[in-house]
């Protein structure tokens, strides 16, 4: 998976790419805040981010509020990085959109473990958007009759756009993917057909679905 880190302070930028990369995970590197939006707002950007609190150009406050405001059908999972620790901040900062936060100097442990619970919920999504637009698609197939359609009380045939009459099972198997197979309901076999095999077998067989 491709993440993002955006961080102005060289140390820092450092500890963050020795650390990601050892993981195994492509990496987008950013030294401002402008560089990390323009590098978000990309066709294949990341889908993972780590956003340092304070930077030039826009902090990582702003381009979570900004990422937010841009709804997308795999939403970016967002982690600051930051000095601060006072409850005020974290509230502030998970507030602006961010999906967690971290305090500077952090441990690489702590980090690392941070970053695979955000992968696990990207792919999460990733495969949730997949079954939306596999729904969508099979959706977008169906064929739906609409309307008056007038259907005679007697035989039952309809009126079909060209004023013919038709059974109503060739009719909608025109009009849609459905596939008819016939069979007896319950009421039409003590009616209909029990009497009548009663009549000539003598004896009465009974209803199966």
């Amino acid at each position: 998976m491709k993440v993002l880190i955006a961080e102005d302070d060289a140390l820092s930028r450092r500890v963050l790419e020795d650390t990601i990369t050892r993981s195994g995970y492509d990496l987008v590197v950013t030294t401002d805040g402008l560089q990390a939006w323009e590098a978000l707002q990309q066709e294949d950007a990341p889908l993972l981010a780590i956003l340092d609190w304070m930077m030039p150009g826009m902090d990582g406050l702003q381009i979570c509020r900004k990422v937010r405001e841009s709804p997308a059908p795999v939403p970016t999972y967002l982690i600051l990085v930051t000095t601060r620790e006072r409850k005020e901040d974290i509230v502030a900062g998970l507030e602006a959109g961010a999906n967690d936060y971290i305090t500077k100097p952090f441990d690489r442990a702590e980090l690392l473990a941070r970053v695979r619970v955000g992968v696990r919920v990207v792919e999460l999504q990733q495969s949730l958007a997949g079954r939306v637009t596999e729904i969508q698609d099979a959706l977008a197939h169906v064929t739906q009759l609409q309307g008056i359609l007038p259907i005679c009380c007697y035989c039952k045939k309809v009126r079909n756009d060209q004023k013919y009459w038709q059974k109503v099972e060739d009719y909608i198997s025109e009009h849609s993917e459905v596939a008819f197979s016939h069979g007896i309901c319950p009421e039409c076999w003590e009616t209909v057909v029990q009497p009548e095999v009663e009549e000539q077998l003598g004896f009465r067989i009974p209803y199966e679905e």
